[in-house]
């Protein structure tokens, strides 16, 4: 990390720093809509659970490519008047946002899925950049104010909109069922008020914060800008990641299909396994899905709170500790679901997850951060993300299988086998994992705690 580089930025007031934060809570906002509630939905259009991975498909296989694309073209972007990464946070939440207003309109499981593409492929083009932003613009002095203002962003967002199928329920009493081939209404709703905050808080963001032009015009230059120069120094960057990269990024590979596993079918087993539902026709169903999003938006809520104590946590146990320890909490929460018999006991499951949650928003950058060249940390964030889209495909590609002919299209036994991988990836951060110990490189460690970046 180069930190004369960061000591260069001038510091920022507190409402500029809430400013260019402000655009996470829109990205966080729509990603957690989705994640809540495409199983839902895809279920509501008439799909299998084996068929729930697939349907997944696309949206990672995208991500795959478009990430260190977006990296690389973020990290040589340059305007006067729109800046290096703001014109990819604008038009990622436009096109986004759309998306989100047609996904509760899709009359068949094949457009939902193309939706939910477009989505997942525009968000990532809004969020790739954000990476690099604070980064940017903060001075070192400032890194850890300017990342918690961001974990607050991402747990209000994800808290409310998880939330909002509940609340469109039981405040605005809109009805939680739809005959087959139907979307509920609060779930409408919903997606429409996930598109006004995803798109209003980029563009607040957009509109309110400015950027500092490149050290260097080479930065810039035509030459660099040319694809096939972006690509072979994406795959140059990808063949000679750094040592602990390679390490962390295991970790990120067996920690992802757990959260993948939860988000694909939390909800739909607390509908059918903790409620006793049928199908998405049936009430008792949709009361439990709907009280299973609400239990999604309390983990966010713990994210925030914890998020604000992990800095210190790391400081005293270290980086891999922390995080391995953390995994377990969150892999204890998903297992314990199977344990539940009183709905309010998913509460203290779920805090189990925001705990995991929270370290898996910082602390793998935390630990990687500073073997990353500065001035290619867009390119080395699109292609950390590789371990976060990889399994991902696998789960999509393959889970179907094990789903319908292993287990037999138990959800719960979906959501625990993610729990396992948890502790999978827990063992390999706490036993591989390799922390600096020279006493000269203790404030460098601090400082890369602190400096823990969203996925």
């Amino acid at each position: 990390m180069n930190h004369k580089t960061l000591t260069e930025n001038p510091k920022l007031s507190l409402v500029q720093i809430i400013n260019m934060s402000v655009g996470f809570f829109g990205i966080q906002f729509g990603w957690d809509l989705q994640r809540a509630n495409m199983g839902r939905i895809y279920e509501n259009l008439g799909a299998n659970a084996d068929q729930v991975p697939l349907l997944f498909l696309a949206a990672p296989l995208t991500g795959l490519i478009v990430q260190p694309i977006i990296g690389y073209l973020s990290d040589k972007t340059w305007h006067p008047h729109w800046g290096r990464r703001r014109p990819y946070f604008f038009i990622g939440a436009l096109i986004s946002s759309i998306a989100l207003i047609f996904m509760p309109h899709s009359s068949t499981l094949w457009m939902a899925a193309g939706l939910l593409w477009v989505l997942d492929v525009f968000g990532n083009i809004a969020m790739e950049p954000f990476r690099a932003f604070v980064t940017d613009k903060l001075p070192d002095s400032q890194v850890n104010r300017g990342f918690i203002m961001q974990s607050l962003m991402i747990g209000l967002g994800g808290s409310v909109a998880s939330s909002l199928p509940w609340v469109m329920n039981n405040i605005f009493h809109l009805t939680n069922t739809a005959s087959p081939g139907n979307i509920p209404e609060n779930v409408k709703f919903s997606f429409y008020l996930g598109a006004f905050f995803f798109f209003a808080a980029v563009l607040y963001t957009v509109l309110t914060t400015k950027e500092y032009p490149p050290s260097s015009k080479a930065e810039t230059t035509s030459e660099s800008k040319g694809l096939g120069s972006g690509l072979r120094e994406i795959f140059h960057a990808l063949a000679n990641m750094p040592k602990r990269m390679r390490v962390v990024s295991l970790v990120q590979f067996f920690t992802w299909p757990g959260l993948f596993l939860m988000w694909f079918y939390y909800t739909t087993a607390v509908a059918v396994n903790v409620f006793g539902g049928k199908d998405a026709s049936d009430p008792v169903y949709a009361h439990g899905a709907d009280f299973g999003s609400l239990t999604l938006a309390y983990y966010s809520v713990v994210t925030f709170l914890f998020a604000l104590l992990l800095p210190k946590i790391a400081d005293l146990l270290g980086r891999k500790t922390t995080h391995a320890l953390c995994l377990l909490c969150g892999a204890l929460g998903l297992i314990s679901v199977a344990w539940v018999h009183d709905k309010n006991m998913l509460y203290l499951c779920m805090t189990g997850v925001g705990i995991a949650w929270a370290s898996i928003l910082s602390m793998p950058y935390a630990m990687l951060s500073g073997s990353l060249p500065k001035d290619k940390v867009g390119i080395y964030m699109g292609i950390f993300n590789f371990f976060i889209v990889l399994p991902e495909i696998i789960a999509s590609l393959g889970f179907g299988w094990l789903m319908k002919n292993v287990l037999h299209n138990d959800r719960l036994l979906a959501v625990q086998l993610g729990g396992a991988l948890m502790i999978l990836a827990a063992v390999i951060c706490y036993v591989f994992v390799r922390e600096p110990k020279r006493t000269d490189e203790v404030l460098a460690n601090r400082l890369e705690v602190e400096e823990g970046r969203s996925v």
